[in-house]
């Protein structure tokens, strides 16, 4: 059930190594692939790194955070440098391609779509724009996991230039947001785990327009 598991989980700080089976890693990567953007555009992708030595490469520019190296899997969810027509384009013809129509019924749609990303005019409110989108995912993410009974810390507490350099992103067209460790917890050297979850109040956290 969706409560119980949103209650189990929390933004675990030590993992004890054991490795996330490579099917539980995909259905969790499925509701990233799933996850839902603006106008659908999904402008950023999934990094998955998974050796334990790239992992350990990656420590140093996530500030040695123990999660990087314990876990089983990291996640770096990364902005494309390139936002422009063509990527708008692209994405018509799948839509065209994928319901059967025409794509010059699309006309209408890609005309605000690409008039959206005209008016992101520089590379960083391109990436500030598509990294809100990379968020959503990675929402979708924690949740996956926890339904999974993975543990997912997501972290904002890194370098991202040094980060892009390990993982050679740049060459790539792409520019870390956010990032999220896949594994289990260790009970026993986290000493979040077993503590109470605490949110604010409910009703302050959740109110009605008047």
């Amino acid at each position: 059930m969706l409560h119980t598991a949103l209650n189990w989980r929390y933004a675990t700080k030590r993992m004890n190594g054991r490795r996330v089976p490579e099917a539980t890693v995909e259905r969790i990567l499925d509701a990233a692939h799933l996850a839902p953007s603006s106008y659908g555009l999904q402008p950023y992708s999934v990094v998955v790194v998974e050796t334990p030595e790239l992992r350990e490469r990656c420590q140093p520019a996530m500030f040695h955070q123990p999660q990087v190296v314990e876990g089983s899997h990291l996640l770096v969810f990364a902005t494309w440098e390139c936002i422009g027509e063509a990527e708008v384009d692209q994405l018509m013809a799948l839509i065209a391609e994928e319901r059967g129509l025409e794509l010059s019924s699309l006309e209408g749609y890609r005309q605000t779509v690409a008039g959206t990303v005209e008016r992101l005019a520089t590379a960083e409110a391109r990436h500030q724009w598509a990294a809100r989108q990379a968020y959503l995912a990675m929402g979708m993410v924690l949740t996956a996991a926890a339904m999974e009974r993975v543990d997912a810390t997501p972290m904002e507490g890194f370098d991202p230039a040094a980060l892009d350099e390990v993982l050679e992103l740049p060459a790539r067209g792409l520019r870390s947001a956010v990032a999220v460790t896949l594994g289990y917890r260790d009970t026993d050297a986290d000493w979040l785990a077993n503590l109470k979850k605490v949110r604010w109040p409910r009703e302050r956290v959740i109110t009605r327009a008047e």
